[in-house]
């Protein structure tokens, strides 16, 4: 055995190359998963050292107690204290808009702002704000505002304060109502002494635990003056940045946790495109191991070289695929900083180091124990006949056929179990984790299924699909011919490209289905870019209304008014109508309806809330009478919707039936869109409406609620995208593998392309022949992959038990086909042109 062992070695030895591109996609993996553990630290330092609240500079928190600005004098002045920085928060009003005004003293280590122009306040009510608070307040550097912070007890504004822009800054956030000033300004504008918390910067060589029991005397005093006598905490810089990151630490260790399954997912997939490279290698060198065998090695020792072989491949591809993923981990950081951002390096984590590359060597030899068993069996007559012959094998066996059945009915049970235990409409009390098991049970028994009937799949899927190719040319007919020759090869291939077109179809099914969903809710919350709304009296005038319809920066401007009623049948009261022109704003198109259409809302009728309909046990087609006080009027149902009706109200009535009821003439609010899209679009159309605030004596509120549609937007997209990414890693996996089989295969089939080009086949036709056969390879992966993906994806979204409806993006999906397609036929360029290079004499002269 020993003999062998050092003959498949030396063999190795002779050819490395072969070596790495046996192992490439567990380099690929190997790169993956170290690349995600340097990630993970990368971002994690990142969010500790730099995206916490709290600068770095900062030694001592003096926090949670009756801290006053006396005390940050005296503490200033303690022995070893170089500098402070008290902080605390004031929330003002610009007119009708919210003002956050935060103590910052904009420069020296303890500021957490950064002056990008003009300078840093130093007098009496001298500001910075941020770049979206100075577009969204209509404010400028150089000019003024009147802004109040304080209020009497009957809610009259107190000593409105002039505010002088001096700069602007980036800063912590910018939700658009950020500015900053020293704390002595923001302690004058509340007129109160208190501070949320004190950050303190030592000298150097100063003794932190004689300062903090210094402060520790100096806040004890003061607390016994008050009546509580709360003592404030006192903690390290380094302990309150821990803390601050811990949230967004713990989202980092949840998000990885998340990343940790598509990489296993990867992981997976690359082992089995491992096993389909070492397959087709062992049926390369059959004629070398039929010699093995004739000069008595035992089927043992054949089996166990090969194992060790497939050992080799991993340690080598591992430490590969490692030691560039640490290459590549410290370039991206350092290149990152050129631009801007402080991003850490990871270091050299060396554990998870020696893991990933244990980890190559399991998968490989994982990979090859079937190959290298089925290899070593082999008698040396049968081993003699040549590669060819193995590599066409066209069967997959009863027990494989029994076993691959089998698959499908416990797939099959798991997908019925869950259809019969969906969910209705608006469920009750509904945990969906058992359905949602079952599901993703069903879906890998579905895959293993795919796995062990891949072969019997290719043929057929070949036939109906490849009939385009076929019908090409005599090129396409060979490509088609070359690749239904050798199912096994094919379906190893193509199995792992189905599974990333299954993730990424499920991906992007499942997320075209809750982005709708998500549509729907946003458009009944906020159905249009802005509302002005009237808390109260004075309402707003029609005359305001026409006005703002003039304005050309808005469109769609609807104005609704509100009133509470009562349902008759019911001990309810103050059930919230409003008159809203649903028909008026594009938004509200997206409403999903339970019954009935909302087209049919008119005088006499009413569309009302699901809870509204819980609550009074009416339906479409019902009457209901309403009333406010003695007016009474009968509507008939004409619609029911899944939640709260636009504008969180209870129903939505003809503007004459609520006149009827004794609405005001006055408007409780209007609704208007951006007439052009863009910040600058939304910046404008929210200044016309202050502008009609400010003229009618800005009683009125103003809210942008694309923001809130833009938000969830944004983090639907990011989730996506994140998913989309992530599922690559299997993608292109499959893509090297396809690449590898097709490189594998013309090196076993030399004879077979040298005889080609001796019947008159050219070498650019020897090359569109073998890309297209690549090409195959991803048109089989990609259809079994949809067969897969968009039903599982459709009965994940219904297990969730969220109303979400069923979406098919076809256009995305149409796009991943192609792109998949192109994908694997780009992977057979290289390989085809290496075999077109070869003259047909030196190819027939090849056994």
């Amino acid at each position: 055995m020993s003999a062998v062992l050092r003959t498949q070695l030396r063999g190795v030895a002779r050819r490395p190359a072969r070596l790495l591109l046996t192992g490439l996609a567990v380099l690929v993996v190997s790169f993956v998963v170290y690349a995600t553990v340097l990630a993970q630290t990368i971002t994690e330092r990142s969010v500790l050292n730099g995206l916490s609240g709290t600068p770095e500079a900062v030694d001592l928190v003096v926090d949670n107690g009756s801290i006053s600005t006396a005390e940050l004098a005296a503490i200033g002045r303690i022995p070893g204290v170089a500098e402070t920085a008290g902080r605390l928060d004031a929330g003002g009003q610009i007119g009708t808009e919210y003002l956050n005004l935060s103590a910052d003293s904009g420069t020296g280590p303890l500021s957490v702002t950064t002056l990008t122009s003009g300078r840093k306040p130093t007098g009496p009510g001298e500001i910075t704000i941020t770049a979206r608070t100075a577009e969204r307040l209509g404010l400028k550097v150089g000019g003024t505002t009147k802004a109040t912070f304080r209020y009497s007890d009957d809610g009259k504004p107190i000593d409105p304060a002039t505010l002088t822009v001096v700069g602007m800054v980036e800063g912590p956030e910018d939700y658009g109502f950020q500015a900053y000033a020293p704390q002595a300004t923001v302690s004058t504008l509340v007129g109160d002494t208190f501070l949320r918390r004190i950050d303190l910067r030592l000298a150097p060589g100063a003794d932190a635990d004689a300062v903090r029991k210094q402060i520790q005397d100096l806040t004890a005093t003061a607390a016994s003056k008050v009546k509580d006598g709360t003592k404030p905490e006192i903690a390290t810089g380094a302990d309150v940045r821990l803390a601050e990151a811990k949230q967004k630490a713990d989202q980092v260790d949840s998000v990885f946790e998340v990343i940790a399954i598509f990489v296993a997912i990867a992981v997976v997939a690359a082992g089995l495109v491992a096993a389909s490279t070492f397959r087709i290698v062992f049926a390369q060198r059959m004629k070398q191991l039929a010699l093995l065998r004739a000069v008595g090695a035992g089927r043992g020792g054949v089996s166990l070289s090969l194992a060790v072989e497939g050992a080799l491949v991993g340690l080598a591809t591992g430490t590969t695929g490692v030691l560039l993923a640490l290459g590549a981990g410290h370039l991206v950081p350092a290149l990152v900083r050129t631009f801007g951002p402080k991003i850490e390096s990871p270091g050299f984590p060396l554990l998870p180091a020696l893991g990933t590359i244990l980890l190559a060597v399991v998968i490989t030899m994982v990979a090859v124990v079937a190959p290298a068993f089925t290899a070593g069996r082999v008698s040396p007559l049968e081993a003699l006949r040549g590669a060819g012959t193995t590599g066409a094998r066209k069967d997959i066996g009863k027990l494989r056929w029994a076993a691959g059945l089998l698959l499908v009915v416990v797939a099959g049970l798991l997908a019925a179990f869950v259809a019969t235990r969906l969910p209705g409409r608006d469920p009750k009390d509904y945990d969906p984790t058992t359905n949602l098991l079952a599901v993703v049970g069903s879906g890998g028994f579905a895959f293993l299924a795919l796995i062990a009937l891949g072969p019997a799949l290719v043929r057929p899927v070949l036939f109906l699909l490849g009939m385009p190719i076929r019908r090409s040319g005599p090129v396409g007919r060979l490509a088609a011919g070359g690749v239904g020759s050798a199912p096994r090869r094919a379906a190893a291939v193509s199995v792992v490209v189905a599974l990333g077109v299954t993730l990424i179809a499920g991906t992007l099914v499942g997320g075209a289905s809750i982005r709708l969903l998500a549509e729907r809710e946003t458009a009944s919350s906020a159905p249009a870019d802005y509302e002005m709304s009237a808390h109260g009296d004075p309402l707003i005038t029609a005359a305001a209304v026409d006005q703002l319809k003039s304005r050309p920066e808005l469109a769609n401007v609807t104005a609704y008014r509100r009133l509470d009623v009562k349902v008759a049948g019911t001990n309810i009261d103050g059930l919230n109508a409003n008159d809203l022109n649903i028909g008026a704003l594009p938004e509200l198109k997206k409403l999903d309806v339970v019954g009935g259409s909302l087209a049919d809302l008119g005088p006499g009728k009413v569309v009302i809330s699901g809870f509204t309909a819980e609550l009074t046990g009416l339906t479409v087609g019902d009457e209901a009478t309403l009333s406010n006080g003695k007016k009474v009027r009968k509507l008939t149902v004409v619609a029911k919707l899944p939640d709260s009706a636009p504008l969180g109200s209870a129903m939505v009535v003809d503007p004459s039936d609520l006149t009827a009821l004794g609405a005001p003439a006055g408007y409780a609010g209007l609704l208007a869109d951006a007439a052009t899209a863009g910040e600058q679009g939304r910046t404008d159309g929210r200044r016309a409406l202050t502008d009609a605030n400010n003229a009618a004596g800005g009683q009125w509120g103003i809210d942008v609620l694309a923001d809130q549609r833009d938000e969830i937007d944004k983090e639907l997209t990011v989730l996506l995208g994140i998913a989309l990414g992530l599922i690559g890693l299997t993608v292109m996996i499959a893509v090297v593998g396809v690449g590898t089989t097709t490189a594998l295969s013309v090196v076993e089939r030399v004879r077979e392309s040298g005889l080609l080009r001796a019947v008159g086949l050219s070498r650019g036709g020897l090359r569109i022949m073998l890309t297209t056969e690549s090409a195959l390879y991803g048109v089989i992966g990609a259809a079994l992959g949809l067969a897969l993906g968009v039903p599982y994806a459709w009965l994940m979204v219904k297990a969730l038990g969220v109303n979400a409806p069923l979406s098919l993006p076809v256009a995305q999906l149409a796009l991943v086909f192609v792109i998949l397609v192109l994908l694997t036929a780009a992977a057979g360029v290289l390989p085809a042109r290496r075999a077109a290079r070869v003259s047909p004499v030196a190819a027939l002269g090849t056994e």
